[in-house]
Parts: structure tokens; C-alpha cells; sequence
């Protein structure tokens, strides 16, 4: 069994090396003995996982993800790419909502939003994809992007200068922190000179836009 599924700590939880050749139906049973062997070991933890190994479908995630919660009380808070490019912004991620979520109040959306959805938070939220143009975002506390960012969004919506926008990439519609609304041009300028990930903080009276990865 212990050929078949490999699991590995990293920075952002545990990374699950899974087989390429076993059928899926083997490999849910090997993942499941391999789990119930290291029940004891990951208690009431709270962490995101990766695959590796092998392409996997989201019906397939979802299964995976299934059989490890039944098997031991590891709570999956999200699934995340194995990507090393993206291994620092995933760790920043991570660590911000676990501890809203200690407060009962973090937020994941996995799925990219769509022109005209809206999705609203009462805190800090992590998005698993894109917001396309047209789609807005709404949140108290900050908001992180694991995507590009076409569409609008507002942190620190109930006043909160401090708050932050993150995202692997930024061509706001519209960005606002706290009661500050950032000049379009200016953050779309800004965008170009920055490569990878980018990070949106007000300082002073306007928003400037860093890169998250120096």
C-alpha cells in the first residue's frame, strides 16, 4: 500500500503522491487503508491537501476527499494545485484563513465566478479561481484570488483601510479597500510592471499594488 499512495507534509498541509497505473476503484481502497493507518496521527487537524502523481477528474477529488474525511476526522479545508510557482501564495492563503476560520468566520470558494455573480463574506475569503469581468466580490475582511482578477471587488467593506486584495493576477473592472477606491488606470499600469502574484493595500489615501513575491 505504502507503494501506491505517498503522503507528504508541505508548507500549505499534505501533498497525497497517488499511483498513475492503479485503477481508481484500487486506489480509493489504498488511500483508505493508508488514512485509517494514520488516523491516530492527524486527529481533529485542519489543513488543505494536493494531489500529485496522476490527473485526477473533480468527481475523482471529490471521492478521494470523501473517503479521507469518513476514514479519520482530518478536516479538508481546500484542495489546491501542486504548483510550485503558486507554493508561496497558497501558504499565505492558507495560514490567513485558518485563522479566520479559528474565529469561526473564514471563507473558501472553490469555482470561478461568472459575469453578473456576486459573492459577499463577513470576513476574509479565499477564492479557487478566477472573478471574471462582470462578477463582484464583496467581503469585510480580505479577499485572496488563486486566479486572475477581471471583475470588481471590495475588501474591508465595512470600512477596514487595513484589509488586502491578492491575486495571481490583476485586471480589475473595479477595486476598492475600505472607502478607497483605486484608479483603474493607475492599478492596471502598476499590473504590467509586476510579475506573478500581486498584492493591493492602501497607504495613505490611495492604493498602490506590490508585488506579493519579492
Amino acid at each position: 500500500m505504502s507503494e501506491l499512495v505517498t503522503i507528504k507534509s508541505s508548507h500549505s498541509g499534505i501533498e497525497l503522491r497517488l499511483n498513475a497505473n492503479l485503477p481508481f476503484p484500487d486506489l480509493l481502497k489504498a488511500v483508505e487503508e493508508k488514512f485509517r493507518q494514520s488516523a491516530d496521527f492527524f486527529k481533529n487537524a485542519k489543513m488543505a491537501v494536493s494531489f500529485s502523481g496522476r490527473t485526477l477528474s473533480i468527481s475523482e477529488e471529490e471521492q478521494l476527499i470523501q473517503v479521507i474525511t469518513q476514514t479519520t476526522n482530518l478536516e479538508i479545508i481546500c484542495i489546491i494545485d501542486h504548483d510550485e510557482r503558486k507554493e508561496l501564495i497558497y501558504k499565505r492563503a492558507v495560514t490567513q484563513c485558518l485563522s479566520e476560520r479559528e474565529k469561526s468566520d473564514g471563507q473558501f470558494y472553490r469555482g470561478t465566478l461568472k459575469r453578473r455573480q456576486l459573492l459577499e463574506s463577513e470576513s476574509s475569503i479565499v477564492i479557487l479561481g478566477d472573478v471574471e469581468f462582470g462578477a463582484k466580490v464583496v467581503a469585510k475582511g480580505n479577499i485572496i484570488i488563486l486566479g486572475t482578477l477581471y471583475g470588481s471587488v471590495h475588501a474591508g467593506a465595512a470600512g477596514d483601510r487595513n484589509a488586502f486584495i491578492i491575486a495571481l493576477s490583476m485586471q480589475p473592472q473595479r477595486l476598492v479597500i475600505g472607502d478607497i477606491e483605486a484608479k483603474r488606470q493607475l492599478i492596471y499600469q502598476d499590473s504590467l510592471s509586476i510579475n506573478g502574484p500581486q498584492i493591493a493595500v492602501v497607504d495613505g489615501k490611495r492604493i498602490y499594488l506590490d508585488p506579493l513575491i519579492e
